[in-house]
């Protein structure tokens, strides 16, 4: 598998990193089967991981922990992440001080290891002044409980806010940042990559799928009901409901993409995968599997390359920078602006 720098840390990574999400409740249940998984990924050459407490209340650091046990820990670069809620406290959430220290913690403790290779804030905090999340973090590395630090779904502009305080104030600065990207939500190309190719980042993006949109599942012909676990299905049925407006051009553009794949000699997976990969500001892309036939699928996109005239093709059926229904950016900055409300006096 290839392997690129994760930005300028000099840590190299492997271009697919397995992401953690769907091992524990929020997917695969077994824990035994998830940590068959973890080492299927591993042996075939991943060497990236990446999960964070908020995925199933912990459990699956407690996974990821157990398969990485016995000698494999150290061959891995372990990534997690903190910020979204954490049980009903009301302090158990965003990038203060008082919870990064808390929640680093907890972390190290579920994943058993010393320190966590990358820690990242899975959102900016707006009510948190961004010099006192990068003080705590900075601390957090001279003490040796995380290697560098990054951010998870953030603005370009929050980006640069972020590099010039940490310059200014004498701070450790984010070296990764995690965005959403895939074929039908291509806004990280405005201002996202750009920033992070700027700033020497290393880019871990998630969602290749577009959560399973681009999978091939979704035809005109006969689209398939929300996908994945029956947790998933209920908590995200109604963004799979293609009946609803809001959804029928993503159903239009995922459509065109898999039969473009199918005139390629691809599963709509590894074009997807293979896309993603192909933008020079991309390190690695987060694949989610819940079974290991869905591993199978993702590994299966390894070293795929594209043509030009398919790259063509799909900036025709989706053009640079364009995300088909603005709500999956996930950007708060970005999103709230163009709300009715947020423009207006």
């Amino acid at each position: 598998m290839d392997h690129r720098p994760l930005g300028a840390t000099g840590v190299r990574v492997s271009s697919l990193c397995l992401g953690a999400m769907m091992f524990g409740a929020f997917g695969n249940p077994d824990h035994d089967d998830s940590v068959r998984i973890i080492h299927r990924a591993l042996d075939a050459g991943v060497n990236f991981l990446d999960t964070a407490d908020f995925y199933s209340a912990g459990e699956s650091e407690e996974i990821v922990g157990r398969a990485l046990a016995g000698g494999r820990r150290d061959d891995v670069v372990l990534a997690t992440k903190a910020g979204l809620p954490f049980g009903t406290d009301v302090n158990a959430r965003g990038t203060s001080r008082r919870w990064l220290t808390t929640a680093v913690e907890g972390s190290l403790r579920r994943l058993r290891t010393d320190h966590i290779d990358l820690f990242q804030v899975h959102r900016l905090d707006p009510d948190t002044d961004v010099d006192e999340t990068l003080a705590v973090l900075s601390d957090l590395v001279h003490a040796g409980k995380i290697r560098m630090f990054g951010a998870s779904t953030v603005s370009g502009a929050e980006l640069v806010e972020a590099q010039w305080a940490a310059e200014r104030r004498g701070r450790e600065r984010f070296r990764t940042e995690q965005p959403i990207y895939n074929m039908l939500t291509r806004a990280a190309e405005y201002d996202v990559l750009p920033a992070a190719v700027r700033h020497g980042l290393g880019v871990l993006t998630y969602s290749p799928l577009a959560g399973g949109w681009l999978s091939g599942k979704y035809r005109l012909d006969g689209a398939t009901a929300a996908p994945g676990s029956p947790v998933r299905r209920e908590r995200f049925a109604a963004a799979y409901d293609t009946a609803a407006p809001h959804n029928a051009a993503k159903l239009q553009a995922a459509d065109a993409l898999a039969g473009l794949a199918e005139e390629a000699g691809l599963t709509p997976i590894q074009l997807a995968i293979a896309w993603v990969l192909r933008h020079p500001a991309v390190t690695s892309a987060i694949v989610g599997p819940r079974t290991a036939e869905h591993l199978d699928g993702y590994l299966a996109a390894d070293g795929v390359e594209l043509t030009d005239d398919v790259l063509d093709r799909i900036d025709a059926i989706v053009p640079p920078g364009h995300t088909i229904n603005v709500s999956d950016n996930m950007w708060s900055t970005s999103t709230t602006a163009l709300t009715t409300k947020e423009r207006r006096r």
